[in-house]
């Protein structure tokens, strides 16, 4: 674990934190759609990806979900974070992409950290920064793109966080994530494989050229 958690904090962090997180973490080993982070629960940790993805998604009044983004190895979530210290209530729904391995920090050791190591107070702060930019890409992507190119980028996302070209979501799984129909994105995905970008089977989605 040790050896693992190097890798992917080894250059953000100094031993001396390393060795803390260690000591007071929690390892967890998480398969693919397991559900890591509800809405309305309250956040008793703050996860730090060994390795895998995490996707976080939001839910409107009428139940609908939007993906807002990812968390990959080495990444944190922000809103956690801040749910963490204003001991609220989770505003997002977290679920493992992949099979996923991570590190549960209890919050009271998250302000400690801030004021004890340098390292970490440069790395929760990145990690706002980069998440708030993620947000307004996603903030934009809804506000200025077409549903087809939306699409296509999801596609694009889902292919890069997976190592794979084989996407293996419904037409009501992508519209969910993607705040649309499922007669809306079934019609662009018909489209795409009638310009041979994807082609489209029973129980996945082949991805040949989105470039």
């Amino acid at each position: 674990m040790i050896q693992e958690l190097k890798i992917s904090y080894g250059h953000l962090f100094e031993d001396a934190l390393i060795n803390d997180i260690l000591h007071v973490g929690t390892f967890k080993e998480v398969p693919a759609g397991y559900k890591l982070m509800e809405i309305g629960d309250y956040v008793r940790g703050m996860p730090l990806l060994v390795s895998g993805a995490i996707k976080v998604l939001r839910e409107d009044k009428e139940g609908d979900e939007l993906l807002l983004y990812y968390l990959e190895q080495g990444d944190t979530c922000s809103m956690t974070m801040t749910c963490c210290m204003g001991q609220t209530k989770s505003e997002i729904r977290a679920i493992a992409e992949t099979d996923t391995k991570l590190i549960m920090i209890p919050i009271r050791k998250m302000e400690e950290w801030t004021a004890k190591y340098k390292s970490w107070r440069n790395f929760v702060f990145e990690s706002y920064h980069h998440r708030l930019n993620e947000l307004l890409q996603t903030l934009d992507s809804i506000a200025f793109d077409r549903m087809d190119e939306r699409l296509i980028n999801y596609l694009r996302e889902k292919a890069r966080i997976n190592k794979e070209d084989i996407i293996h979501n419904t037409h009501q799984e992508i519209a969910y994530e993607l705040h649309s129909s499922r007669v809306v994105i079934s019609r662009l995905l018909k489209k795409l494989e009638q310009i041979n970008k994807i082609e489209l089977y029973r129980n996945h989605i082949k991805i040949l050229d989105l470039s």
